[in-house]
């Protein structure tokens, strides 16, 4: 017992049992099975989640967005994966089979990747994607490949449906964030280094909504996000 309550080790089904009888709280133990098994779902580390292959994992981010109506996206490292060039996509994919040890397809789990892209194009669906400005910044497959990539985020600044916003780098640190998608209110992911977490808990998701909201006050959009690109896109063109 005294190595699940210093977190050496997690409890078990039986655990739950047995400290259920043992205090005799019997009226608690499907409450407390349940809480277990939530955060058996909640956590899923990148090599199990990789194991089935990268398209697999497409698939499944594909089936969220399609369930949702109003996607929500901040990265502040990284071009998210909606907006990605088949070429930033290849590089980025790649190079996290190569981080995780994993052989994998990338080559179809790039052509998933691209597949989903077409929510963007669905009246169906609102999307809202914020990036720091570092994500402009951040090589990923060589200065061609981040060419093409900011080419293409500029060109997206309009659509419809879809609001990308920048957040400049000098931007006040009111929210210290690493990447989450929301899908309308009912779930958040956010990726780690080592595996993705899944909230569901009403008032997390509000704390989360809460985080976009203000990173989104500060972000720059329509003519100023095109600006920005602009600036960063003659930088790397000069060379």
């Amino acid at each position: 017992m005294s190595k699940i309550e210093y977190g050496r080790t997690r409890p078990t089904d039986d655990d739950i049992r047995a400290y259920c009888a043992h205090a005799d709280a019997d009226d608690q133990q499907s409450e407390l099975l349940a809480v277990l098994h939530n955060i058996d779902s909640a956590y899923l580390e990148w090599r199990r989640a990789l194991g089935s292959g990268i398209k697999h994992r497409q698939q499944q981010y594909l089936k969220l967005e399609t369930e949702a109506t109003f996607i929500r996206n901040y990265q502040p490292q990284i071009i998210p994966g909606l907006l990605q060039t088949a070429d930033y996509a290849e590089a980025k994919l790649r190079r996290a089979a190569e981080f995780h040890g994993i052989s994998t397809d990338v080559d179809s789990g790039v052509s998933k990747r691209l597949e989903r892209q077409q929510i963007l194009y669905r009246r169906k669906y609102r999307c809202h994607f914020l990036m720091g400005e570092q994500s402009l910044r951040t090589t990923v497959g060589g200065n061609g490949v981040m060419i093409g990539q900011l080419d293409r985020l500029s060109s997206m600044i309009g659509m419809p449906r879809v609001t990308l916003g920048i957040v400049p780098a000098e931007s006040e640190a009111l929210v210290v964030a690493s990447n989450f998608a929301m899908y309308d209110n009912r779930l958040v992911l956010v990726e780690g280094v080592s595996a993705e977490l899944r909230i569901t808990q009403p008032r997390e998701i509000a704390l989360y909504g809460r985080a976009f909201d203000t990173l989104a006050r500060q972000s720059v959009t329509g003519d100023a996000a095109r600006e920005l690109i602009g600036t960063i896109l003659e930088s790397r063109r000069r060379g």
